[in-house]
């Protein structure tokens, strides 16, 4: 995988087209970058006669109606390559229609399974697929997975598909693109993957390349996240984030395992639940919280984190494993983000349905300390509350 980043970095688009011997490059997007920036006619003009259309349908947490209206777009330009122009949504709406344009049956019956009382069940998705080029405008832990989501609006839970097969072929990292996105949404999905970045620096089992990158993602997130309130324009600490969501992609696909798979179940669920929140919201909510829930099984980990973060020096390994998530709720409070659901406008009486709804979410079976029943998500909940 390629990336170009840097002012005019997006001059080096059609070159990558051409390195894929692609000839109907179709560009997917959503309407705030289609009509509010001009990344479209910049993107339009670099690709010249290999521009095929553009689909500008991408909404946030990818619902199903408009990636079956993204697959259709696509397949009637004869699409042979998709430029995705975007943060998150954009990237994982476009995987997902790299998906449907290759695989046959329904998009239900070719998700992540769940058959009760048993594990996870992922379809082996074995079509060829064609390849996808991201020109990002925020950062975003999906830029490198493997994995896609996408919301069903009729039950309003997560659709699973997974194929390594659409990961990009090369990425680009535009300043003048990367400020196009608005502030309040460049602090969401960068908060977002810091809390990636915390999980990845306490994941019990790791090693030196891993945790090496994890640390960098770390020190680059500290710094520029604050600078997004103070300083929205400042191109370095955009970019630096850009690069902490790369950095810990990567450390996450060297380790074995991870153990803190509550806090992405939990804000999966309040991602689809509550469209007023962000993504940067749920994981404010569910970062410490998840943390002090595993303490018990995580405790070597999160006082490494503690370290990392300058509270855990000197300190028993408890006692410092208790300091990290303490730090990382005064952090996001500094942020002006929430720490607690009423304070994101969560109801009491919903606490019930969101822990029913994380028990079916597929991290859930990657969390350290397991969990057996609804009622210990529910009392957990009702300590966030």
């Amino acid at each position: 995988m390629s990336i170009h980043a840097g002012k005019g970095a997006l001059d080096e688009l059609r070159g990558e087209v051409d390195r894929a011997k692609a000839k109907r490059a179709f560009v997917v997007c959503g309407k705030s970058v289609a009509r509010k920036t001009d990344l479209i006619a910049r993107v339009k003009a670099n690709l010249g006669d290999r521009f095929a259309g553009v689909f500008d349908g991408v909404e946030v947490s990818s619902p199903l109606p408009p990636v079956l209206g993204g697959a259709a777009a696509a397949r009637q330009a004869g699409a042979d390559l998709i430029v995705a122009v975007g943060g998150g949504s954009a990237m994982v709406t476009t995987r997902a229609i790299i998906i449907l344009l290759a695989e046959k049956g329904d998009i239900h019956e070719i998700c992540t399974q769940y058959p009760p009382g048993q594990a996870p069940v992922s379809p082996r998705l074995m079509a060829p697929k064609i390849p996808n080029i991201l020109v990002l405008t925020t950062p975003s832990t999906a830029m490198t997975r493997a994995g896609t989501a996408i919301m069903d609006i009729q039950t309003r839970h997560r659709l699973e598909l997974f194929d390594p097969k659409t990961r990009p072929a090369a990425m680009i990292w535009d300043d003048d693109a990367l400020l196009t996105a608005p502030a309040d949404l460049y602090l969401s999905t960068s908060a977002s993957a810091f809390s990636g970045i915390l999980t990845g620096a306490a994941a019990p089992r790791t090693n030196p390349v891993s945790h090496g990158d994890m640390l960098h993602a770390l020190r680059l997130s500290l710094a520029s996240l604050p600078l997004i309130r103070t300083d929205p324009n400042n191109t370095t600490a955009r970019m630096n984030l850009v690069a902490a969501s790369f950095l810990s992609n990567r450390a996450l696909d060297g380790m074995r395992g991870r153990a803190f798979g509550i806090i992405s179940s939990l804000g999966h669920v309040i991602d689809t639940l509550y469209a007023n929140l962000t993504h940067g919201d749920s994981s404010s909510l569910t970062t410490a919280w998840g943390m002090r829930f595993n303490l018990e099984q995580t405790a070597a980990g999160l006082a490494r984190l503690a370290q990392a973060l300058g509270v855990g020096d000197g300190l028993p390994e408890k006692e410092a494993a208790k300091r990290a998530p303490d730090f990382i709720d005064d952090f996001y409070r500094s942020l002006g983000m929430p720490v607690r659901l009423r304070d994101a406008g969560i109801p009491q009486q919903d606490i019930e349905r969101i822990a029913h709804d994380a028990m079916g979410d597929f991290y859930l079976h990657q969390n350290a300390r397991k969990v057996k029943n609804p009622s210990e998500l529910v009392e957990l909940l009702g300590q966030m509350w």
